[in-house]
């Protein structure tokens, strides 16, 4: 815990301007980003006397061992500069709104020749128009089948398109009227873009003038005595009044709007957005939060803004978001809006009529999505709290170990050997913080060997970062040789002080490793050959779900009803999920390998449209330097490179079927690849020894 006062810049340092500050704890790691109209009365709040600061604030001051800021013109430049730190660092002090729920949208895929209609969750993707939120997946579908009647868009998958077009067959939606069928041409690409638009146009709130238009068809219709094209009518004119009627109107002036209201009390607060369009309750989402810092409504607000429209351009901000309480100042985060949406926002309280009679029912929302989570929510931090506390008192820690890291040992009897690490924060997983290892220094199975290398990478790493050296303690291994997370990203070396995450740059206080006493010893002769001496270490093994501890020649054995053990499983088996998913990743991945993957500088695009022009690996080997160059994208340099490579590598031999001994030469020539099979034959009634060959 640190002294704010061996930190406190002194005076005449801080410019009085605006601008946006990081604080920063002993591992260089930024806690807290805020911005300020000006930087010098701003942090001079945080260096009073700790005393007379708000429980919360004292907390990140005193974790805090460092503060530095950034200077900007304008307050609005603060703001953009605030919000993008916080996504990048993701500071723990700062107030993060948590979603209750993974919302869906309905989305047009409107950069595609011919767009779909489909529920789509997560981040959004360019060049795709969203509605929603939608409180139910179901919701969308109900609304989407009533409005297939009058705009046939296609719905289907890619696979299912491909298919039809193949076959020269629509699906059923095609047969009944609810697809316009592009897939066997019965609509031009043109045509079906420009039903998608219409489509688009009537879930965006413009739906009074395609009524009457066709109202009006409709008429003319039974005017040429044309009764059954009139029926028709008169049938999608129902149905799209019948998905209307899906959303109540709310606004009378078809008003298009955001509004947001706020539940807090002194430690959580509960957000509640109902987004209007045409006057109609369009979507509605709601987020909580931890009030980790003492902040008013008006910052909360302010917060709330940042993450609704920090991703957001043009018509997905509304013209009119009203709020509880204005930011203070408000005209930075108005400006802000409007260049986001491109138009003038208004921001404001509304005072009287129907808008003001809304926000209560928005309030009355906030309020009951924060009663109902604190009621979930508290046994679940006091099932975390105890856990963490029988934990450290079943292993004699001195305080209860807040991050934990526990790591697996995976293989195929001994191929593709990798290692897994998960970090559990408060007892909740960390899943930005998973770490992957290969094991590189030698072959073959050997779970205690390898246990002792990826303890002594990680921790190589962690004293390299705390050193700021940029090279490993005794180099005898290049920085950044770890797989890291999901997208096998490698650093180039260590990070300078910019305050970007570095890699396994936070201790835990306590290692977790899935085995027994062979295991423990190991992570513990690793830590202890690196000199680290402040880091508990503990393994659960698998049979007795004992818990050994390092230098014991008796294990630990937690009561089965104990909420300590039950977190030391959940954290022991997301290790094993995460090693062995990484580790089948890899295998399927040596044996999907062909001769392609050899060429230096030739990546999966490339690989792809070779393939494709060429049809197989065969008649690519047999092609000419120049005729490898005819393909898009594809130079010369590059062309003689995997002429050369295709020229060194042997051919791969046919496919044999294995049940009638036939030689089967695939269609396009390239090599076949077999299906996997076990190394040894595993009985069909036998599955503990078919789970005991995929460790």
């Amino acid at each position: 815990m640190a002294d704010p006062s061996s930190y406190r810049p002194r005076p005449g340092e801080i410019p009085d301007s605006p601008g946006v500050y990081r604080f920063r704890d002993e591992h260089r790691r930024v806690i807290y980003v805020g911005k300020a109209k000006s930087l010098r009365q701003r942090l001079a709040n945080y260096f009073q006397d700790v005393a007379h600061l708000h429980p919360r604030t004292r907390s990140m001051v005193t974790t805090a061992a460092s503060v530095e800021w950034t200077v900007v013109s304008t307050e609005v430049e603060a703001l953009q500069l605030e919000y993008s730190w916080i996504k990048e660092y993701d500071p723990r002090f700062n107030v993060k709104y948590r979603d209750d729920k993974s919302y869906p949208y309905l989305a047009v895929t409107m950069q595609e020749d011919f767009p779909r209609v489909q529920v789509m969750r997560g981040h959004k993707r360019k060049g795709v128009r969203y509605f929603g939120p939608y409180a139910h997946a179901w919701a969308i579908r109900d609304t989407v089948d009533l409005l297939l009647r009058v705009f046939p868009v296609r719905t289907c998958s890619a696979g299912v398109f491909k298919n039809a077009a193949r076959t020269g067959r629509p699906c059923l939606l095609g047969y009944i009227g609810k697809c316009s069928a592009p897939c066997v041409g019965r609509i031009t690409p043109d045509d079906h873009w420009d039903l998608a638009d219409e489509f688009c146009d009537f879930m965006a709130g413009r739906t009074g003038t395609y009524l009457r238009r066709l109202e009006r068809r409709m008429t003319e219709a039974a005017e040429e005595m044309e009764y059954e094209r009139a029926a028709r009518l008169r049938d999608d004119i129902e149905a799209l009044k019948k998905a209307m009627e899906k959303n109540a109107v709310v606004l009378a002036d078809a008003t298009d709007a955001d509004l947001i209201a706020v539940a807090e009390d002194e430690l959580e607060a509960a957000v509640q957005i109902f987004h209007v369009r045409g006057g109609r309750v369009r979507g509605q989402r709601g987020w909580v939060t931890d009030k980790v810092e003492e902040i008013t409504t008006a910052a909360l607000v302010e917060h709330a803004l940042q993450q609704l429209y920090g991703e957001e351009t043009g018509d997905a901000v509304p013209k009119e978001v009203l709020v509880p309480a204005l930011p203070e100042p408000v005209e930075p985060v108005q400006e802000w809006l409007t260049e986001r949406r491109g138009s003038a926002v208004s921001l404001r309280i509304p005072q009287r009529g129907d808008k003001r009679a809304l926000m209560e029912t928005v309030q009355r929302n906030a309020q009951q999505a924060l009663v109902l989570h604190k009621t979930k929510r508290a046994s679940d931090l006091t099932t975390r709290s105890r856990a963490l506390e029988e934990i450290a008192e079943a292993l004699g820690l001195d305080s209860a170990p807040l991050r934990v890291e526990c790591y697996d040992i995976s293989h195929l009897q001994g191929d593709d050997v990798v290692a897994s690490m998960v970090v559990f924060e408060d007892g909740l997983a960390r899943k930005s913080e998973y770490r992957r290892f290969q094991i590189k220094g030698f072959r073959g199975q050997d779970d205690v060997r390898s246990m002792h290398e990826v303890i002594t990478r990680r921790f190589r790493r962690y004293l390299a970062e705390k050193e700021r050296t940029g090279e490993w303690a005794d180099g005898d291994e290049p920085p950044g040789g770890d797989v890291v997370d999901d997208g096998e990203l490698k650093d180039g070396g260590l990070k300078d002080e910019d305050g970007r995450p570095k890699r396994f740059a936070y201790p835990p206080q306590l290692v977790v490793v899935d085995g027994g006493q062979p295991q423990v010893a190991a992570a513990q002769r690793a830590l202890d050959e690196l000199g680290i001496d402040d880091i508990a270490v503990c393994g659960l093994a698998k049979r007795l779900e004992e818990v050994w501890l390092p230098r014991e020649d008796d294990p630990v054995v937690l009561p089965r009803t104990s909420e300590g053990l039950y977190l030391l499983q959940r954290v022991r088996d997301e290790a094993h999920r995460f090693a062995i998913t990484y580790q089948r990743t890899k295998r399927a991945k040596r044996l999907r390998a062909g001769p392609l993957d050899d060429v230096p500088g030739l990546g999966e695009s490339r690989k792809q449209a070779l393939i494709k022009h060429f049809g197989s690996v065969k008649k690519l080997r047999s092609a000419t330097v120049d005729q490898i160059c005819e393909v898009p994208g594809i130079g010369r340099k590059t062309a003689e490179t995997v002429a050369v490579a295709l020229a060194g590598a042997t051919p791969a031999g046919p496919a044999v079927n294995t049940a009638t001994g036939e030689i089967m030469e695939e269609p396009d020539g390239a090599p076949a690849t077999a299906p996997e099979a076990p190394t040894e034959p595993v009985a069909a009634g036998d599955p503990e020894r078919r789970r005991g060959q995929e460790r």
